[in-house]
């Protein structure tokens, strides 16, 4: 097995095409039924990464093709527990280890479809769950929605780190950038740990802790930003390293997404939505939310008054801290989140808030790679969003909850919303593109 991954390793920097090849078996046969448990998939897989990173194989391939090969993996594990059902237990790694299916099918049973997104980072359960969701039926459409997230997920937690690391080759980490990053790691840690066992575990008080915790962890980036000096520089620069034409423009679509004119206009659609169909508590929890985000975000950018990175041609004059794109764009989605997760299983509001996250996260990485905000400033606004959006649910819920929306209700506003996004995408792109040259 050794030889073979050196030899895979020496082909792969020969050309960009097989090592483009090869990060896609690799993920494809990581999480392939049982071949994934003897494959050091996790290994191969960050130092294909790092090889990427110091390659003029990009980024975004990068993760296309190891997205495109988890999701592969889970289409034929699924296949192949859906074709053989009651068979499963014979095959010959399971004879033989019986406990690896009990554990997958416990998992399963326990968390549904949530298994199948939190089972991905856990080493022997990753290749066997889609196997066990095809055995024990579940819907087709449900689980290639769940693996579509779960997959995106995954390629970027296994592949992300080991392309920096090798794009950093030349750009080695200065004194001190360890100990800042392990701080700022560990805050958000405890925050989505914390949050997630609370949710999970169905207490009452998850909201308060969530809340809390981002609000402690707002505070404390509040407070210490400034002593984050080189943590906020070398990733800075480390993010230009990403820079192509065609992932400029990409990243200008995404972080249009959470430009004021796109979020006034997807806002006010929502509200009139939810109210032309009499959801006066959905209502009162988006637009209250969303403006106090909104006037929050203001006011903290003018008392930080924090200057903003000066690398583009036309640098952006107003304040950084913290970042307005980032702030409104994981509390649209976080509030769309929320409200999808109503009377809903536990399981299914926390898939719904992970899916909430990716939209918002993309757009508030974008504003790094954009060169329009310091790391730190995307950070205090999704935390910002977060404190409010978990706070104004607690208070709205204290009595009663939200009431859920029917499937009619969410047909017409991801229509309408679609729609919306479309169209100021579209509109006068150029300049937008235009306005984050460097």
């Amino acid at each position: 097995m050794n030889e073979f991954i050196q030899t895979a390793l020496a082909w792969s920097h020969g050309s960009i095409y097989w090592l483009g090849a090869l990060i896609f078996i690799t993920a494809l046969l990581e999480c392939l039924a049982l071949v994934g448990i003897v494959l050091p998939g996790v290994v191969l897989m960050f130092a294909l990464a790092v090889i990427a990173g110091s390659s003029d194989l990009g980024l975004p391939a990068l993760l296309l093709l190891s997205w495109l090969g988890g999701l592969s993996g889970d289409v034929l594990s699924y296949a192949l527990g859906h074709r053989l059902k009651h068979k499963v237990p014979r095959l010959p790694l399971l004879r033989k280890n019986p406990h690896w299916l009990i554990s997958a099918q416990i998992h399963f049973e326990r968390y549904g479809a949530l298994s199948l997104v939190l089972g991905r980072f856990i080493g022997p359960l990753r290749p066997i769950l889609p196997m066990v969701a095809g055995m024990l039926a579940m819907p087709r459409s449900r689980f290639f929605i769940v693996s579509i997230i779960a997959a995106a997920g995954w390629a970027i937690a296994y592949t992300l780190p080991g392309w920096m690391v090798g794009a950093a080759l030349d750009l080695n980490p200065p004194k001190g950038f360890w100990l800042e990053a392990g701080w700022v790691i560990a805050i958000l840690t405890i925050c989505a740990a914390a949050s997630i066992f609370s949710s999970l575990r169905a207490w009452r008080s998850s909201s308060f802790i969530a809340a809390s915790l981002c609000a402690l962890a707002l505070l404390s980036l509040m407070l210490g930003f400034q002593h984050l000096a080189v943590f906020d520089t070398y990733l800075h620069d480390l993010s230009q390293i990403m820079r192509t034409s065609s992932f400029d423009q990409i990243m200008t679509a995404i972080t249009r997404l959470g430009d004021f004119s796109t979020q006034l206009t997807v806002s006010t659609l929502l509200c009139t939505l939810l109210l032309l169909f009499k959801q006066y508590r959905a209502l009162f929890f988006t637009a209250i939310t969303l403006l106090t985000v909104t006037l929050s975000n203001y006011t903290f950018k003018h008392i930080f008054a924090r200057t903003r990175p000066e690398i583009l041609l036309e640098p952006l004059s107003n304040f950084s801290f913290p970042s307005g794109h980032s702030a409104s764009g994981f509390a649209f989605f976080l509030v769309l989140g929320v409200l999808a997760g109503r009377q809903q299983p536990q399981r299914w509001r926390a898939i719904w808030m992970s899916a909430a996250f990716i939209p918002a996260t993309l757009i508030a990485v974008s504003r790094v790679y954009l060169t329009a905000h310091w790391p730190t400033d995307i950070l205090a606004g999704a935390l910002l969003a977060s404190t409010v959006c978990a706070l104004n649910l607690l208070l709205i819920q204290a009595r009663q909850p939200i009431p859920a929306l029917t499937k009619l209700h969410w047909r017409v506003i991801v229509l309408v919303l679609l729609i919306a996004f479309a169209t100021t995408l579209s509109w006068d792109f150029a300049s937008t593109l235009k306005m984050y040259a460097y």
